[in-house]
Order: structure tokens, then sequence, then C-alpha cells
């Protein structure tokens, strides 16, 4: 089977009840876009998280922890382990562990994002406290990415609203459309 680089690496950020907004993006999300997606959580460094095992029962796609120099395919989803940062390079994950700050790691990931992947960049902001993602949401859009942020339905708005307030989230959207939202912006990068 011939792996395909992704038309859009898509981050996915979020932190305290975010783990239904996880749950119920990737239900909506059909599984075979030709997109990837990379979820990046606050977790307490010692955790021993059972995410990659829990989201795998909400979508076909193969679903994987992520690790250093792995390779970022089409139709893969990617897990950030706890006390880690995760950035982007090459259609590459790097591993920073132990993580070197706390609640920046969205921040650290979409910067690296915008970086690496420009027009094929984006960013998506879900339920957390603080306001990490802003700062990287602003990256995705001088780069000329795209960023989406939870409407109301985020269980702790903290994040969505920072970014919102920050004037760089190009979506507010509902979990259910943002599926269809990004099959258009894939289309538009393929023609």
């Amino acid at each position: 089977m011939k792996t395909v680089q992704p038309i859009l690496i898509v981050g996915i950020g979020g932190s305290a009840g975010a783990l239904n907004a996880y749950k119920a993006l990737l239900n909506a999300m059909p599984h075979d876009t030709g997109m990837a997606f990379v979820v990046i959580s606050h977790m307490l460094p010692t955790a021993h998280s059972q995410l990659t095992k829990i989201l795998s029962r909400h979508t076909k796609m193969s679903v994987l922890l992520a690790s250093d120099e792995m390779p970022i395919h089409a139709n893969h989803v990617y897990i950030m382990p706890p006390d880690s940062d995760l950035t982007v390079e090459n259609y590459k994950l790097k591993l920073i562990s132990p993580r070197t700050g706390r609640n920046k790691q969205v921040d650290l990931f979409f910067i690296s994002l915008a970086e690496a992947m420009g027009v094929r960049a984006v960013g998506i902001i879900l339920s957390g406290y603080d306001g990490d993602g802003t700062a990287g949401c602003k990256h995705i859009k001088a780069n000329g990415g795209k960023t989406f942020a939870q409407d109301s339905s985020a269980e702790v708005g903290n994040m969505p609203l920072s970014a919102q307030a920050a004037g760089c989230v190009d979506f507010v959207l509902p979990l259910d459309k943002i599926p269809d939202t990004l099959k258009s912006l894939a289309a538009e990068l393929e023609t």
C-alpha cells in the first residue's frame, strides 16, 4: 500500500473538556480526507494516557502515538505523548521529551506547523482553560494557513475565545461542521 503525504496537516489543540470534543470531531470526520491530524492535548507529565486507544474507537483512520522522526501520512491521526513537546518538519514529527514548559504545547506545535506547511497548515482550537493556541493561530494565519475555533459548544471556552479575541480565527464552528469546511479547503489546494 502506497503511503501518501497529506494535503493538509491539521493540528488539533485542547485541554480541559477537550476529550468529548476530540471524539465528536473524529466521529464527524470521514476516514479518507487525504489529511493528517495531530492531537495536542494538555496532560500531566506523569499521566498514563489512554487517548490513543480511546480516539481509535471514534475513527476508521489509523490512530498512532507520536514518536520522534515519525513520518506524517494522509488519513492518520497522531497523538502527542504526555511530558513531551511535538513539532513538525519535512512531513515528520519531532518529539522533545521532557516537555519544555507547561500548557504551551499547542502554540509550539502550531508555530512549527505554520513554518513547515504554510498554506497546508490548519489549526483547530478546542475546549480548554488559558490561551494556549492563540499565538500559534497567529503564526498559521501569517503563513497562509487556516484556523478554527470550537463554537460555544466548548465545555471550557477560554482557549477558543482567546484565539477569537486575538482576531486570528477564520472559522468558529460546531464540531460537526468542521469536516465539510476542511474538505472545501483541501479541494481548493488540489485545483
